[in-house]
């Protein structure tokens, strides 16, 4: 690790200033795909649970479905410091693991499964439509964790990211592409989120 990496460590751990419990990162197909894309993902896991997260939630938004056969095995097998669950666009069962991955699975499609199977429940009597609150819905999400914090790289846009958890998320954006994302781009995530006061939509 070199000195400014150092520097920064430095100061997040002597920061009295919260860290993220669950950190969510969007990537595309394509940022995986390039040369070292699922090394810089393996070392991305590893550096998120050094710094004291208990969870982290990786998208993967991709152009064409049949992607996503292609990048299902190399993330189910990669090297992940914690037990990991991959989920895609044609999957329904929650994703209830340290680290959770979609891919192609967008925040509007997981939305719509999730109204759907409370209509279901509505038309079957099991549930009245007065009786319906957020814990319904969040309960059927695949992917029930709300991150504290989201690092998106390369562009200043979050796709069709988990519409319902992220919505108090503090968002960070750097220009700095996949590919060159470093341990110091990290820590410079962490640091911007310390440094700011979460209001949750107050």
């Amino acid at each position: 690790m070199g000195l400014y990496d150092t520097y920064l460590a430095a100061r997040i751990r002597l920061s009295d200033a919260a860290l993220p419990d669950t950190v969510a990162v969007i990537v595309t197909e394509h940022d995986l795909l390039t040369a070292g894309g699922y090394d810089t993902l393996a070392a991305l896991l590893d550096w998120v649970f050094e710094y004291g997260a208990q969870q982290v939630v990786v998208y993967v938004s991709v152009l064409d479905r049949e992607a996503v056969s292609t990048l299902r095995e190399p993330l189910e097998t990669i090297d992940a410091p914690r037990d990991i669950a991959v989920r895609g666009p044609e999957d329904h069962e929650r994703a209830d693991a340290p680290i959770q991955v979609g891919i192609g699975l967008g925040g509007k499609h997981e939305f719509a499964a999730a109204v759907q199977s409370i209509a279901e429940a509505v038309d079957a009597g099991e549930l009245s439509p007065e009786n319906i609150s957020e814990a319904d819905i969040e309960e059927r999400l695949i992917f029930p964790t709300a991150p504290d914090l989201v690092v998106k790289t390369g562009a200043e846009r979050l796709s069709d990211f988990m519409i319902w958890q992220s919505v108090y998320s503090e968002l960070y954006f750097t220009d700095v592409n996949w590919q060159n994302f470093r341990k110091r781009d990290y820590l410079r995530a962490l640091r911007d989120y310390q440094d700011r006061q979460r209001r949750f939509g107050r």
